[in-house]
């Protein structure tokens, strides 16, 4: 063995090594990492315009450019938050005072199921609202035993959430700013072919923008829709259940369906038809095309995966890395493909 060939295998091995615990460095940051680097990729086609009318003034472009990312994303959620918060306030004083009554509700939609239904119910011993009760009362202690178990850690919490978000911020400033150069310098530091290292770096920016606008797009539609049809319909809270309906929409295939699927069934089980077929057939006529049309036309379109990959890979994200999966495992999914694609075309 050369000399030369000896020091660029220690060179290599120091690599690795420093690369690793630069990793390990920034695991316990590695979200604030992520969306600073995903929102810096979706807001540079409008830094670039930005940057276009403060040209040699690029600390200011970045800045107002980040100004408008707060605005765009801060601002509509002091909003829906405020009303979210108001609208939580008064269902729990209903809830409190017993103007809303669950087991009530509970018991109406048991007395209108059919006998194999009530038969099926009562071998899970959940027919009963005494035993029901119980059952929620077994969780309950449990869940308080874990609740409490963390308590303590809640300002921690807060305050690295208060610490990410500043990461992030600060993150995205320089990315926004030096971005291009520093794509530029990673791009040209690995080791493939340029055409390879096109095709890699145009999938990863073209899946995180899909994926963010997407989602995020099909999130805000199914919100919207399934408060509107709430408040139409005179259900308490609207705002409340749109936003929770936003939120589980990232989910596809089920999502919305988990909110306004057991209202329809009340709704059914008290007689209430019209309002329950109306519910019914606009979530699934109407909120359920928004996901089963938009989100393939906006995720999977522009990102050449799938629907079943998109599928699994946002499922199996969100699993893994939280809420923050929705994105990163379609990101993964698509390298991967890349990767595969690369290795086995004809002039690899």
């Amino acid at each position: 063995m050369t000399n030369h060939t000896l020091q660029n295998k220690a060179f290599v091995l120091l690599l690795v090594i420093v690369s690793l615990a630069f990793a390990a460095i920034l695991w316990p940051f590695y979200e604030a990492v992520f969306w600073g680097v995903a929102l810096a990729i979706l807001f540079m086609p409008l830094h670039r315009r930005v940057l276009l009318r403060m040209r040699g003034k690029p600390n200011r472009a970045a800045l107002v450019t980040l100004l408008l990312c707060l605005f765009v994303v801060i601002l509509p959620m002091t909003l829906i938050s405020i009303s979210l918060v108001q609208e939580a306030t008064l269902i729990y004083e209903r809830l409190r005072t017993g103007q809303l009554d669950f087991g009530a509700y509970f018991q109406q939609v048991i007395a209108a199921l059919p006998a194999w239904a009530v038969s099926l119910l009562d071998s899970l011993d959940l027919t009963s609202v005494a035993a029901l009760q119980h059952k929620l009362a077994t969780v309950s202690v449990q869940a308080s035993q874990l609740i409490a178990t963390r308590a303590l850690n809640i300002g921690q919490n807060t305050l690295q959430f208060v610490v990410s978000f500043g990461v992030m911020l600060y993150l995205l400033f320089f990315l926004l700013r030096d971005g291009t150069a520093l794509g530029a310098r990673i791009r040209k530091a690995i080791p493939l072919e340029e055409k390879h290292k096109q095709d890699l770096s145009s999938k990863f920016t073209t899946v995180i923008r899909a994926t963010l606008k997407g989602n995020l797009m099909v999130a805000a539609t199914q919100g919207l829709l399934g408060g509107f049809i709430f408040w139409a319909l005179g259900i308490q809270g609207p705002v409340l259940w749109g936003v929770l309906m936003a939120f589980l929409s990232l989910l596809p295939a089920v999502g919305a369906g988990l909110i306004w699927g057991p209202v329809a069934i009340y709704f059914l089980a008290t007689g209430a038809m019209w309002q329950a077929g109306v519910l019914t057939a606009f979530g699934v006529g109407v909120i359920g095309l928004v996901d089963n049309i938009l989100r393939p036309i906006l995720v999977g379109k522009d990102t050449k995966m799938p629907d079943y990959v998109v599928l699994i890979s946002t499922l199996g994200g969100m699993t893994l890395f939280g809420l923050s999966g929705f994105v990163i495992g379609p990101v993964i999914a698509a390298l991967f493909m890349a990767s595969w694609d690369l290795v086995s075309a004809p002039d690899h």
